[in-house]
């Protein structure tokens, strides 16, 4: 089988995929490995041209993967990028320390010397001497419910250029919906979600509306689109945030509204004082 058959990238590190378990150690590639570089491959097609722009800015790249996992996306944007960068640095966050030990392995095995995996919750993170003040790009893939808030805060405080999202399991927003929904049974709107699949539905979908518009009030430039078709993966939403140091009021008084409209003032600290409850 043939680089080209395997959609390999020029420069790959094909003792990367192994260790991965993307390819096989006689290097074959089965369908389900097919599908998981296939995505992984479509995000790194968004994030590749932020990469860039931190190069033509002059900037050391310091890139904080949130809530990392096995830490693929981290090892994948640094053996096709980041590796190739004077003093670049990818720092994996992921509270689960065999993951973390894993990692830390592989990474001496490939040499690269230029990734931190750190056994921290996202909002530890905040805290730790173990990261740089400021970091200029940050991703969360697949962060479940409320983590990609806490990535989204993390970013902010690290005042970074770029955020990189694709939120997952968005139950928060759901389960005050439900809770409250009594209390707008008198309007139309509770149609939204007056079923249980669509209160699910409509719930993460106010949640991401709620974070665009909570990045926006934050002066970034936000876009949203599909990271993959939906034979893949229904957890697909893609958020891409960049600092443009644009006016936020308009966004800030939107949010305020939708949080008000839909009785969600119990979480409106983390859209305003970067405070969660």
């Amino acid at each position: 089988m043939t680089k080209i058959d395997l959609e390999l990238r020029p420069g790959q590190s094909l003792e990367l995929l192994k260790e991965l378990h993307i390819l096989t150690r006689d290097g074959k590639i089965n369908q389900d490995s097919r599908r998981k570089l296939k995505q992984v491959y479509h995000l790194y097609q968004f994030i590749e041209p932020l990469l860039n722009d931190l190069v033509h800015s002059d900037l050391a790249i310091k890139l904080a993967d949130m809530g990392a996992g096995k830490s693929y996306l981290g090892f994948i944007i640094n053996d096709l990028f980041l590796k190739h960068q004077n003093n670049s640095h990818v720092y994996a966050i992921e509270t689960r320390q065999e993951l973390v030990t894993k990692s830390q392995e592989l990474a001496k095995i490939l040499n690269f010397t230029n990734m931190s995996f750190l056994p921290l919750s996202n909002q530890d993170s905040l805290k730790s001497n173990m990261l740089p003040n400021n970091i200029q790009m940050v991703t969360a893939l697949h962060a479940c419910d409320r983590a990609t808030d806490e990535a989204i805060t993390f970013a902010l405080e690290k005042k970074a250029k770029h955020i990189v999202l694709v939120p997952c399991c968005q139950a928060e927003v759901a389960g005050i919906l439900r809770e409250k929904k009594s209390k707008m049974l008198s309007g139309s709107m509770v149609e939204l979600f007056r079923h249980s699949l669509h209160t699910r539905e409509f719930g993460s979908h106010l949640t991401n509306v709620l974070r665009c518009l909570w990045l926006e009030s934050k002066g970034y430039q936000v876009t949203v689109t599909e990271l993959v078709g939906w034979e893949h993966s229904m957890k697909n939403e893609l958020i891409i945030a960049t600092y443009k140091n644009l006016p936020g009021n308009r966004a800030q008084k939107k949010l305020e509204d939708i949080l008000v409209e839909f009785n969600l003032e119990s979480i409106q600290d983390r859209y305003f004082n970067n405070s969660f409850s």
